[in-house]
């Protein structure tokens, strides 16, 4: 491992930087030579002295077109612009262009000495040849192959030193016009990548789709979590707290009792949190992506909650320390004057981030950069190992190589925690050293649950209703039964209608509901994470029915059973049910009417597959195939008793997936003496496999008591 550059790199990045100031200098003439050609007063005053105009706009238009002169140089104002996307179009370059092009051919050489396998491998050599060379196809070609050949995450990995130099080049030299900006940018150190060097696309056309003015909510750890924060301050301590709560939407602030006796404070702020964008976390994709590119980010305003309501007093000592999308967030508070003007922001640590332009609003503010080279993330602002600029000489960059090659691998926390314990040990403690007020007891620690906007309070306004209590055998219990958090698997079986109609009788609730001739029945299981009741799971197996005073199962009544729950007549006439806590057991009579079994029940419920065991009944496990988004319809349950119908209902809050293809398969406990289990054989399912499922996650329901259905 090596935090240095061979010293035969240096020459090559000095005169790279020697051609972006020639390169810009010949941009800058080209842009007067342009303005020259298309001003306004000169135009009009040319017919007064055609003689003498007439060279001198030959020499500027030859100046800004000829190969030999300044290349295809027009520039600057909306015409010339015009002109000069159209050239590019057409292929036509500028001699700045070229001379920046070949300053990042330097800038990759340079790289190389370090880096040798960027030189040695023909598949990385073919693909750099070819975007240095504008031969689009090839290069396309070329990455095909060497993502063929060595995957995605090798590829990338492998790419890493040179990803911001390779792109800017094909897009310097691309036909392209929409990514030229992004390529100057990038070659000439100017500024952070305003848009995707292949597409063109702004960044801040996606940027804004991250909206919200940032929330915090304090949030207690696990006792796990929280025997594994540090106890005492440290650059590693603070990283390794990072590494606990993780990229699970969370930030930690700690207060530490300095060496002098002084409380000061600390924010970690933890990278992104993977999978697709979460309209509720500033952690996910779209806020690592604003935080990068805009100076304030939903991500950076819920930190700035996190800290106001920590509540340190005005003008205290706060460091800022932050992994991946959380080193820009911290470093767009650094940036932030009015942040500063609240707290004294004394440091700011950023690792495996893309902060290259950012500044702090207080001079005085301590920056520290650690980047891994082969980590692409920090390379998303344009700048990476190849940069030949120093474009932040107060801060500490530390930028390094090791062996783990790998992206994502070499992108974690506990990679860049790891380098940082055992391979650099000077950055480490001279980072340690600036650290040094912070070193110190930790006398408070809380963590903050993050958000783009505000959140509602808990279940509102589904959840907030009408109570009453009623007794169970560990005290009262509030009906409705009020679920936060739950998941829901209903399968749907065929069986003989003889069966069916056998347990229908003297229901009154009509026949069963049939698909190609044979009878529905439902087998639906819960599990009610967060309720006012605790924590349960439930299981029923009924018949499906068109309703009460229905004789028909014509195929009409099938749409009904999609609808709300509440506006739904047809439903489920239980034949059995089974729970796994005694206080639900005891209100089973209560809230769906007929026995109640009490077993134990687990429902594991991801979106692809399904796994059900309840206890001496059932297991029913598979995949769960593509499936159709709809809304959760809750559940209708019918029941008997004394010679009334009851109705119960679980009203429900959430989307679902209607499965119309699953592979599940229902297996009953063999040799089970359980009377659910020798109902569930009597109606032949075991073996048997779904005609569709409905499955739904992260879902609130509401169930009240059952309540009799009045006579026709």
């Amino acid at each position: 491992m090596t935090g240095d550059d061979d010293p035969a790199a240096e020459p090559l990045r000095a005169l790279a930087r020697e051609l972006v100031d020639i390169a810009v200098t010949i941009q800058d003439a080209a842009a007067h030579a342009t303005a020259a050609l298309t001003d306004a007063a000169l135009l009009r005053a040319a017919p007064n002295a055609p003689s003498a105009a007439r060279p001198a706009y030959r020499a500027l238009l030859r100046a800004t077109t000829n190969g030999r002169g300044l290349g295809y140089a027009f520039t600057g104002g909306r015409l010339a612009t015009a002109a000069a996307k159209a050239g590019a179009m057409l292929g036509a370059e500028s001699l700045a262009v070229r001379v920046l092009a070949t300053s990042l051919r330097l800038r990759v050489a340079a790289v190389a000495l370090t880096h040798p396998e960027l030189t040695g491998d023909p598949m990385l050599v073919r693909l750099i040849d070819a975007a240095a060379a504008d031969r689009d196809v090839e290069a396309v070609r070329a990455l095909r192959a060497l993502v063929k050949d060595r995957g995605a995450v090798r590829a990338l990995s492998q790419l890493a030193p040179v990803f911001g130099e390779v792109l800017a080049l094909r897009a310097l030299l691309d036909e392209n016009p929409l990514n030229d900006a992004t390529a100057w940018l990038i070659a000439t150190g100017r500024g952070f990548a305003t848009a995707d060097p292949i597409t063109g696309m702004s960044n801040r056309a996606i940027a804004v789709l991250d909206t919200g003015e940032g929330a915090a909510r304090r949030i207690e750890l696990t006792a796990a979590e929280s025997a594994r924060l540090c106890t005492r301050g440290s650059l590693l301590g603070f990283l390794a707290n990072i590494g606990t709560i993780g990229t699970t939407g969370r930030a930690l602030v700690q207060s530490v009792e300095g060496p002098d006796g002084v409380i000061r404070h600390v924010l970690q702020a933890p990278g992104m949190r993977m999978g697709r964008p979460d309209g509720d976390s500033p952690q996910d994709l779209l806020g690592a992506f604003s935080s990068a590119v805009l100076a304030s980010s939903p991500y950076s305003r819920a930190l700035a909650e996190a800290v106001a309501d920590y509540g340190p007093p005005p003008g205290a000592e706060l460091a800022l320390v932050g992994h991946s999308a959380g080193g820009a967030a911290i470093m767009n508070l650094a940036q932030d004057a009015g942040f500063c003007a609240r707290h004294t922001v004394t440091h700011a640590v950023a690792v495996g981030s893309p902060v290259d332009f950012k500044r702090p609003a207080d001079p005085r503010t301590w920056v520290a950069s650690v980047t891994n080279r082969h980590d692409i993330i920090p390379t998303l602002d344009g700048q990476g190992a190849g940069t030949c600029f120093d474009l932040h000489p107060g801060w500490y960059v530390v930028d390094y190589s090791d062996s783990t090659h790998l992206f994502p691998h070499c992108h974690s926390i506990e990679r860049y925690l790891a380098n940082l314990t055992d391979d650099l040990p000077e950055a480490r403690e001279h980072i340690e050293q600036r650290l040094a007020a912070f070193r110190g007891r930790v006398v408070r620690s809380q963590a903050y649950l993050l958000f783009d906007r505000p959140p509602d309070p808990v279940g509102f306004p589904f959840l907030a209703v009408p109570t009453r209590p009623v007794g169970g055998p560990g005290g009262n219990v509030e009906l409705p039964i009020r679920c936060r958090d739950g998941d829901a698997l209903t399968a749907y079986f065929a069986v003989r209608p003889a069966a069916a109609a056998e347990l229908l009788e003297g229901t009154g609730l009509g026949p069963a509901v049939r698909v190609a001739g044979r009878a529905l029945l439902a087998v639906h299981a819960a599990w009610n994470r967060r309720t006012s009741a605790g924590g349960y799971a439930e299981l029923h197996v009924g018949v499906v029915v068109p309703g009460p005073s229905r004789r028909s199962s014509r195929p009409a009544v099938r749409p009904d059973l999609l609808r709300a729950a509440e506006l739904r007549r047809s439903g489920t006439f239980l034949v059995g049910s089974a729970v796994d806590t005694v206080a639900v057991r005891a209100l089973g009579s209560r809230l769906w009417g007929g026995e109640t079994y009490l077993t134990p029940l687990e429902l594991r419920l991801d979106g692809r597959s399904a796994h059900v065991t309840a206890g001496q009944i059932l297991t029913l496990r598979g995949r769960l195939g593509p499936g159709l988004p709809v809304n959760d319809p809750g559940l209708v349950g019918y029941t008997g008793a004394a010679g009334a119908v009851l109705r119960s209902c679980v009203r429900a809050r959430g989307r679902a997936r209607l499965h119309a293809a699953p592979s599940l398969r229902l297996l009953v406990e063999p040799r089970s003496a359980h009377p659910l289990a020798g109902r569930l054989r009597e109606l032949a399912l075991d073996g048997a496999r779904p005609l569709l499922c409905l499955s739904s996650t992260t879902r609130q329901t509401l169930r009240d008591a059952a309540v009799p259905v009045p006579r026709a």
